[in-house]
């Protein structure tokens, strides 16, 4: 008996190590990646972005969360205005994005991957980066070759962040309804689900899906009219406006270009929306623009659900399931203030990154579920084998196994920023100029060079009780 014993827990044993060593390390059978992230995220608060990217666990290029280490870091490193390091772990990133693409078709893969999570947990299935954080990695990496004075490069990745969006559109409904007829398939109540699971509705707000990202757009048309291609730059703010009408910016951006190309009836149904275009060009003028980022997005937790599993002949059973969740509210929207002469600018808002990553996560909810629900039967399965041929012994063994594996995926790319929001002052006077920045009740000075014509950019951050900024005339 003993012997068989032995038998079964090395074969379990054996193939989670096999796991750790190829594609998951033992800490991410046992930990989740929030908890392991901990330390990189305190350091981020603090300001210490070199502290913070050092804090990654660092993993190899075999590993499951290897992709999602290297958008940590890459962001960490922009953060750092370590331009050229934070390109490169970029690239690496958008080259395991493509790798996946690519063996999508590949079903073995795929099934090794998904078979060896059957003894583990979602932990051991290779990280797939969500739509919202590619057109964010592609959107950083724009700023990346901006700051290294490559326009060109930057033109193509904000191109990549667009045919991001253009494809999560024409898949998302379709992959939300099969994974919910998949779970439905397994035995799992819808509604006992959500009955269960916590509401996560005051993360998402009222966005309507979990990748159209106005941000991306407005940013690339800020470097498509930088780029002296109006044309794109107009369709893409009128993208953006589609997600967020209110903003101001984004009015005065479509009615400026619908009026300068000619666009009469799109003008007429603009101005008719957001009033007539008044703003007089000044000679010896040129614009700032301003891209504020705030806070960092929450980290998952985990949630344990008792929910019941029918089989096909309509027998009950409950099993504890570890789901991933937000919790919480979103945070309280702090806009920036900027003064020149004598006049005074807000931020507004342009993307809600939590409430993306929320809606993603509520949308990816069945499939988890019914992974888990797969696992769950073929552990339990396991640990009645290990009762029967190792008896009390055997059924604690495994059941302890089975307890402790079972850990929530909490995987999300966690050192993004909680929102951004952009500002635009027109008419500023050529030259030397200071800007009174007003946050949190904090105040600084931030002199830039105004060019004729042209865009300065400032790109301003504000996480915990740090606050940091990088301009460039584009």
């Amino acid at each position: 008996m003993l012997k068989k014993l032995s038998l079964k827990l090395c074969i379990i044993f054996s193939v989670a190590m096999l796991v750790g060593c190829t594609s998951i390390g033992v800490s991410d059978l046992f930990f989740g990646y929030s908890q392991q992230m901990k330390q990189s995220r305190s350091a981020q608060l603090k300001g210490e972005f070199v502290k913070a990217e050092t804090s990654v666990i660092s993993v190899n290029s075999n590993h499951n969360n290897y992709a999602l280490s290297q958008l940590e870091k890459a962001r960490l490193q922009f953060l750092a205005h370590n331009w050229l390091a934070s390109q490169k772990s970029f690239e690496v990133a958008y080259n395991q994005v493509q790798a996946q693409e690519q063996a999508a078709n590949i079903q073995i893969s795929r099934g090794l991957k998904k078979a060896s999570a059957v003894v583990s947990n979602d932990n051991a299935i290779a990280y797939e980066i969500p739509s919202y954080e590619q057109s964010m990695l592609h959107s950083y990496q724009a700023l990346n070759y901006l700051y290294q004075g490559s326009l060109e490069g930057a033109l193509v990745e904000v191109r990549r962040a667009n045919l991001v969006q253009e494809r999560a559109l024409k898949t998302n409904e379709a992959e939300i309804y099969t994974a919910q007829e998949e779970m439905a398939g397994k035995g799992v109540n819808t509604n006992k689900l959500y009955e269960n699971y916590p509401s996560m509705d005051n993360f998402i707000g009222d966005v309507k899906n979990s990748f159209q990202n106005a941000y991306t757009f407005y940013l690339s048309g800020l470097l498509y009219e930088a780029g002296k291609q109006p044309n794109d730059a107009y369709i893409d703010y009128k993208r953006a406006i589609e997600i967020y009408p209110n903003n101001t910016y984004l009015q005065q951006d479509v009615l400026r270009l619908a009026k300068k190309l000619g666009m009469h009836e799109d003008l007429a149904e603009f101005e008719q929306k957001f009033g007539q275009y008044k703003t007089v060009n000044k000679k010896n003028s040129g614009q700032v623009v301003v891209i504020f980022e705030q806070g960092i997005v929450n980290a998952k937790e985990e949630a344990k659900l008792n929910l019941p599993i029918f089989n096909t002949n309509s027998n009950v059973k409950f099993f504890t399931f570890a789901l991933p969740v937000y919790r919480g509210r979103l945070s309280t929207l702090t806009p920036l203030t900027i003064s020149i002469d004598e006049k005074s600018y807000l931020s507004q808002e342009i993307v809600k990154l939590q409430s993306l990553a929320t809606k993603n996560l509520k949308d990816n909810l069945s499939g988890l579920v019914t992974r888990q629900a797969l696992r769950l039967v073929a552990k339990e399965q396991i640990r009645q084998n290990m009762k029967k041929s190792g008896g009390d012994i055997g059924n604690i063994l495994a059941s302890l196994y089975n307890v402790a594996s079972e850990k929530a995926d909490t995987r999300s790319w966690s050192s993004l920023p909680d929102n951004v929001q952009i500002m635009k002052l027109d008419n500023i006077a050529v030259g030397h100029q200071k800007l009174v920045i007003s946050y949190a009740e904090k105040k600084e000075i931030i002199e830039i060079d105004v060019i004729e014509n042209g865009t300065t950019l400032i790109n301003f951050t504000a996480i915990g009780g740090y606050t940091g900024y990088q301009t460039i005339n584009l």
